[in-house]
């Protein structure tokens, strides 16, 4: 049973209908474009025998779903899919079971086909009809969800029951190509008014006493102005239209790119020397893993190599937005949001304005699509804020590119270093992986005090909160696909987690895999070299024991994609290059092989690359390779482009003109490989190949040039570098 299952056992909770009839599912995990709506309604389409069509996904949102904390993770279909699935299944049978009763027949020769319930009555010789509706009361909306129906769906089609096939076509697309779709963004509630929330750049500061006096009568002098309204070190502007706030808007930023309104205090890390930046601070250090009880006592081969990536941003296109609402007697609170945790996000606002989390009505509306602690639930704070000052009136807050990217948390800079040693016969003997990084969560909805960028910068502030990694048994933080994956008999994995946080981090898209599968991969790529055998055969040799098998079915299908092993073009340019790389995400989830074919001019540029996915049960291909393909892009932007420039001022890379990412004109083609294994439970598509794409591209630009990059992002700065050093890629 699902942990999403076992906080909601009953049926009322996952499923209804609708006053015309039509099925209503309830999630507690939020669509941010990855299509989760969709895969969730497939799903339930399925087990309930109706057309996906006939499925009503209701926007999350605290008053009608289930709390299923964040969505994060790739959990959803693990979580809140199987939840559904087997609410699905119990109702169906549980109407099974009440058609065969009132007709005073065996349970088995009722059929369910098309979301209809029939059976063949000997004695009259005609088939009798019911629907859903007309066999549900009132007592089977309180039952507690039977799990055993949902045991025999992929065994056999129970009791004649018959499928329909679902559509792959998103109900959503079409309307967001054409602009018709609805955001977070385009809604209009009557009365609104617009504001913003202006902040210095760091975590600490303290306000220009005689610059803020000048500024706030500045503001207030200009037209559709309705508040202006100063606390601690924040500054809330509302007007009566949004133009009204974009002039204000601009003559605040331009005096803030001056250096006016705050004096800002912070520790600025060096971006050159970040590894021992992390390396100097405090450190809560825990040994993740230790087998070193089985340490050979042979000979062996050693390297030892350290790898490293900068702070990276969030870098959504869209902005974060919020609106909220509070009643005329500032007793309710409503808010619209694109937060992926509405419930934690409730409970922190409800901190926040010191009252009962009762009170707080959170919807979730889609906005900015982000895989990470983005600035959403801070604009939903913003907005709720302002909406004090106008009782009655809903408040509009949409960042500006220029918050967007200079107060939303960065992911943290990590440090990984790996000692290895390889035995006479080629195999890995000993292994051990040492990481050093700040935590990688600050999320709301997890501490005794809010984790509100807001909250904490009023004139009676909450504590900012410090940045934490997640348990172990969900995946981990900085430690996240730190074990290696393959046959080692002695391991050692150990996490320095870095107590300073002078700039706020927090959880970025695959946590800590995708530098500390780098690394690995990398190592692997170096060890397959010192024993003169090809990298996937090296692999391969290193998958051997028992349970390896779908690990060794991804690297093999993705190598058949690529034509690994045949000869390899006489007519390639210069520069050309190609690598792999393999990942389990987390040791536990979706198993993911990447091969990436590029050629290293005066940049890298892709040219293609093949990935090898094993999801188990698969519910949406086309959404999943739609992810699968998003993680591999967006990791091939952190590799090559991305790289967050601090100041004493704050995040100095605050537009795109210093903070690049990957551009249309540099992606590469990537082909999707599925192999789906429909007897097995379902696996996350949307962070796997994060990691394995990352490494993939160091070894191929190795292959390419024989040069072995240890430091993200490689930029042809930063290649050049590398190359001049000349330093050799691991030290004996």
């Amino acid at each position: 049973m699902s942990e999403s299952l076992k906080a909601h056992p009953f049926l009322r909770q996952w499923l209804g209908l609708d006053v015309a009839g039509q099925v209503q599912a309830f999630s507690g995990k939020v669509d941010l474009g990855q299509g989760i709506s969709h895969a969730l309604r497939l799903i339930v389409a399925q087990e309930l025998r109706l057309s996906p069509a006939s499925i009503a996904m209701v926007p999350a949102n605290t008053h009608t779903s289930p709390d299923e904390a964040v969505t994060s993770g790739s959990l959803s279909v693990q979580h809140s899919g199987a939840a559904l699935r087997c609410a699905a299944a119990h109702w169906r049978e549980m109407c099974r079971l009440v058609m065969a009763q009132r007709c005073g027949v065996d349970v088995a020769t009722v059929r369910c086909a098309n979301g209809e319930f029939s059976l063949q009555t000997h004695v009259e010789n005609k088939t009798r009809h019911a629907s859903y509706a007309e066999l549900t009361s009132a007592e089977m909306w309180q039952s507690a969800i039977d799990t055993m129906h949902v045991q025999s769906i992929h065994a056999s089609q129970d009791m004649g029951a018959s499928p329909t096939k679902p559509s792959a076509l998103r109900p959503d697309v079409a309307s967001k190509v054409f602009g018709e779709f609805e955001y977070i963004h385009d809604r209009v509630l009557p009365g609104m008014c617009h504001g913003m929330v202006f902040r210095p750049g760091t975590l600490t500061a303290e306000v220009i006493a005689h610059e803020m006096q000048a500024l706030v009568h500045h503001v207030q002098a200009q037209s559709g102005v309705l508040c202006v309204h100063q606390n601690g070190v924040l500054l809330g502007v509302l007007t009566q239209t949004e133009y009204a706030l974009s002039k204000i808007v601009r003559h605040i930023e331009d005096g803030v790119a001056q250096g006016k309104f705050w004096r800002c205090h912070s520790e600025v890390p060096d971006a050159q020397d970040l590894p021992n930046w992390l390396k100097a601070q405090t450190l809560d250090t825990t040994v993740v893993a230790d087998t070193t009880d089985n340490a050979p006592t042979d000979e062996l081969q050693h390297i030892r190599a350290e790898f490293h990536r900068p702070y990276l941003q969030h870098a959504s296109i869209g902005l974060c937005c919020a609106l909220a609402q509070w009643t005329d007697d500032a007793q309710q609170l409503e808010v619209w949001n694109h937060s992926q945790g509405i419930y934690n996000l409730r409970r922190d606002i409800a901190l926040a304005f010191d009252m009962p989390p009762a009170q707080v009505q959170v919807s979730h509306v889609e906005g900015a699509g982000c895989y990470g602690h983005n600035g959403a639930d801070d604009v939903a704070f913003d907005a709720a804020w302002l909406a004090q000052l106008v009782p009655g009136r809903p408040v509009r807050v949409q960042w500006t590119r220029q918050a967007e990217l200079a107060h939303a948390p960065l992911a943290p800079a990590m440090a990984v270093e790996i000692h290895a040693g390889v035995n006479a016969e080629g195999h890995i003997a000993e292994w051990t992986q040492t990481v050093w990084s700040q935590g990688h969560g600050t999320r709301p909805g997890r501490g005794k005090t809010p984790a509100l960028l807001g909250t904490w910068q009023t004139a009676q502030p909450h504590p900012v909160t410090m940045a934490v990694n997640a348990a172990m048994a969900v995946g981990g933080g900085s430690e996240r696909n730190a074990q290696p994956p393959y046959d080692v008999a002695s391991v050692k994995v150990i996490n320095h987690r870095v107590l300073n946080m002078p700039f706020r981090v927090s959880a970025m898209r695959s946590l800590g895999a995708p530098t500390n599968v780098f690394a690995a991969e990398s190592v692997m790529d170096e060890l397959a070299l010192r024993c003169a055998q090809d990298p996937l055969a090296f692999r391969l040799a290193h998958l051997r024991s028992t349970g390896q098998a779908r690990a060794v079915a991804v690297l093999q299908k993705v190598a058949d994609m690529a034509g690994w092993t045949t000869p390899r073009p006489d007519n390639k340019p210069e520069g050309w290059g190609r690598g792999l790389a393999y990942a389990r995400y987390k040791n536990t989830g979706a198993y993911c092989a990447v091969v990436v074919e590029l050629v290293v001019e005066e940049k890298v540029k892709l040219h293609k690359l093949w990935t090898a996915v094993d999801l188990g049960h698969v519910v949406d291909a086309d959404g999943a390779a739609n992810q699968i393909e998003g993680g591999a892009l967006q990791a091939a932007s952190w590799v090559l482009c991305e790289a967050a420039q601090l100041s004493s001022q704050g995040i100095a890379s605050n537009n795109w003109d210093n903070y690049p990412i990957l551009k249309f004109s540099d992606m590469p083609a990537v082909e999707v490989a599925l192999m789906s294994q429909p007897h097995e439970p379902s696996l996350g598509a949307g962070e796997c190949s994060s990691g394995p794409t990352c490494a993939a591209i160091a070894n191929a630009i190795f292959d390419a040039i024989g040069v072995r990059m240890h430091a993200m992002p490689f930029t042809p700065e930063n290649l050049l570098k590398t190359i001049e050093a000349e330093t050799p890629s691991v030290h004996s």
